[in-house]
C-alpha cells in the first residue's frame, strides 16, 4: 500500500499557508487490508478510515463514473489497481489535484503547481460538469483566495455558464447549497463568492433574490455607490472586516432584498423596502433550508435596520416597538448581532468604510435599562392581565422618554 497526502493540505503548503488538516489517499489497498492494519472505517458512500493513532482520514483511491442524476448518481470503484493519477483526475480544480508521497515527492499530473503560480482556478477535466455543486465550490475558492490574486480561468467560467444553461443547477440539494454558501460567508472576501457566480452568469439561477439587486439605483446622498447590489456586497465585506459571525454575515446579505421590488416610478427612493423584504427573505431561507437562528436574525434585521439607524429621532413609542419586535429584552445576544449587522450596513457605502455607529451602544444601553427596570410597584397593584401589560408598557415609555432627554 502507498500513502499520499492530497488536496487542500498539499495546495496550502505550496501556497505558504497554514495546514490544519491532512487528508490521505491510499493506493493498492482494500477495506480488509485497512481493517487489518488497525484503521477504523467511517465512510458511508465510499471507504474512508481513521488512522488508529493520528485519527487523520485515509480514503481508498477511487474512480467515479456518472450513472444517474444528482450527487449520488455515481458508480464508485475502489479497486486496488487504481492509481493516484486516476484518483486525482476526479477532483474539481487543478490546485486541488496535487498529491505528495511519504518521501515528499509531488505528484502533479494536471498542472496544479503551474496554476498556483499563475493564480488560476481551473477545472481538472470535463467530469467537472457531473456534480453541479462544484460551481459553488469554485466560487467559494475564489472568495478564499481572492486576497492572493486568484481568478477563475476563462474556460472554467465558460463551463460553469454552460452548466447553468443545462438546468443541472436545479438538481442541487438544499443542504449542499447551504453548506457551500455558509462556508463562503466565513471567508475573508465573501462578496467574491457572489460576484464570481454573477460573472459566470449563474447567480440568477442560484440566488435570484440577490442577483435582482444589481442595477437597482439608490439615492446618491445616502449611497454614493448608487447600485444596490454593490452596496450589499460592500456591506458583506464590511461584516467580514468586523469579524462578524456566520449568522450576522447572513443577515447583512439579506437585509436589503426588498429594494429589488421597489416600484420603478419611485426610484431611487426605497420607502417601505423593509416590509417588502420580509417575503423574499422567507422564501430564500425556506428554499435553502437555512437554520432557524440565521433566518430569525435575517428577518429582524430586514424589518428593523432603518429604525435602528434613525433611533435618535424616533418617538418613545417607536423605540419601544423596535425593542419589542426585536425581542431584545429576552434575546439580548441576538439583538446585539442585529445591531452589528446594522453597523455593517452603514459601513457598506462609498467612503463610509470606517464610520462609527453610536446607535449600537445607545440602543444596547437602553435595552439593558428596560430589562433591568423595577416593576415591583406595578405588581403590587394586583392588576389584571391586560391592565398589567398596559401599566408595564407605560412605565417603559416613561423610562425611554427620560433616557431620550438625557441623551447627548
Amino acid at each position: 500500500m502507498n500513502y499520499y497526502r492530497v488536496g487542500g493540505c498539499v495546495r496550502d503548503h505550496l501556497l505558504g499557508l497554514a495546514v490544519n488538516d491532512i487528508d490521505w489517499v491510499v493506493t493498492g489497498a482494500t477495506p480488509a487490508k485497512m481493517l487489518a492494519a488497525g484503521y477504523k472505517p467511517i465512510g458511508r458512500d465510499f471507504p474512508v478510515f481513521l488512522h488508529p493513532d493520528t485519527h487523520e482520514e485515509y480514503a481508498l483511491a477511487r474512480s467515479e463514473r456518472k450513472s444517474g442524476p444528482g450527487y449520488r448518481g455515481f458508480e464508485i470503484s475502489t479497486d486496488p489497481t487504481i492509481t493516484i493519477e486516476q484518483d486525482l483526475l476526479r477532483r474539481d480544480l487543478t490546485i486541488n489535484a496535487i498529491a505528495e508521497d511519504e518521501q515528499g515527492n509531488v505528484i502533479d499530473p494536471y498542472g496544479g503547481r503551474k496554476d498556483i503560480a499563475a493564480r488560476c482556478l481551473r477545472h481538472v477535466s470535463d467530469a467537472f460538469v457531473e456534480d453541479p455543486v462544484r460551481v459553488l465550490r469554485v466560487a467559494r475558492f475564489a472568495a478564499r483566495f481572492h486576497h492572493l490574486g486568484f481568478n477563475i480561468a476563462d474556460e472554467t467560467r465558460e463551463l460553469i455558464r454552460q452548466i447553468g444553461e443545462s438546468g443541472e443547477l436545479e438538481t442541487l440539494v438544499a443542504e449542499r447549497v447551504w453548506s457551500e454558501l455558509s462556508r463562503a460567508l466565513d471567508e475573508n472576501d465573501p462578496a467574491v463568492f457572489f460576484t464570481s457566480l454573477r460573472d459566470c452568469s449563474v447567480l440568477s439561477r442560484l440566488f435570484p433574490e440577490i442577483d435582482l439587486l444589481f442595477g437597482v439605483p439608490q439615492n446618491a446622498k445616502y449611497h454614493p455607490e448608487i447600485d444596490t447590489g454593490v452596496h450589499v456586497m460592500m456591506a458583506l465585506q464590511a461584516s467580514a472586516a468586523l469579524e462578524h459571525d456566520n449568522e450576522t454575515r447572513f443577515a447583512v446579505l439579506m437585509h436589503d432584498l426588498g429594494k429589488a421590488s421597489t416600484p420603478v416610478d419611485v426610484l431611487p427612493s426605497h420607502h417601505g423596502h423593509e416590509a417588502r423584504g420580509m417575503k423574499p427573505v422567507k422564501a430564500f431561507c425556506k428554499r435553502w433550508r437555512v437554520p432557524r437562528a440565521h433566518t430569525e436574525l435575517a428577518l429582524i434585521t430586514t424589518e428593523l435596520h432603518l429604525l435602528a439607524h434613525r433611533c435618535y429621532e424616533l418617538k418613545a413609542s417607536t423605540l419601544l416597538k423596535l425593542f419589542t419586535r426585536a425581542d431584545s429584552l429576552r434575546k439580548p445576544q441576538r439583538f446585539a448581532k442585529m445591531l452589528e449587522a446594522c453597523r455593517a450596513d452603514v459601513r457598506g457605502r462609498g467612503g463610509c468604510q470606517n464610520d462609527s455607529y453610536p446607535q449600537a451602544a445607545y440602543l444596547t444601553d437602553l435595552s439593558i435599562k428596560l430589562a433591568q427596570m423595577d416593576i415591583s410597584e406595578i405588581r403590587q397593584r394586583e392588576l389584571s392581565g391586560p391592565a398589567m401589560g398596559a401599566a408595564i408598557r407605560e412605565a417603559r415609555l416613561q423610562l425611554i422618554e427620560r433616557e431620550k432627554r438625557s441623551a447627548p
